[in-house]
């Protein structure tokens, strides 16, 4: 593997589990160069370049971003914690202070979600 930071045999791993891992790596790869070329274009005095390093952040961006939703297309609870949280307008720990609310309020209204577990 091209990481070697699994913490268990590989041949006791499925490979769902390392096609995860797979991704989960790639996304932190990827942060990681989005975090290098701001900095770089934060730091540099010459407009080109800096140009060039926020293109290049961006499309680091654009990665980020496509491996993200396959880890959302591929766990669900993932897909469920995204749905829940992204693009909402609402502060972010209200949406867990309500939800959380509406499970005090009684059975009727668990707050768990829905449990279509269409996805794996």
């Amino acid at each position: 593997m091209s990481s070697e930071s699994l913490h268990e045999p590989i041949e006791q791993i499925s490979e769902e589990t390392i096609d995860m891992h797979r991704a989960i790596v790639s996304v932190k790869e990827e942060l990681d160069a989005i975090d290098w070329y701001r900095q770089r274009a934060d730091a540099s005095t010459d407009e080109q370049l800096k140009d060039i390093l926020l293109h290049n952040m961006n499309e680091e961006i654009e990665h980020a971003v496509m491996v993200l939703e396959w880890i959302r297309r591929h766990h669900v609870h993932f897909d469920q914690m995204m749905r829940k949280y992204l693009f909402s307008e609402s502060p972010i720990v209200d949406i867990e202070h309500a939800e959380k609310a509406g499970a005090a309020a009684g059975p009727e209204t668990l707050g768990i979600g829905s449990l279509n577990l269409k996805r794996r």
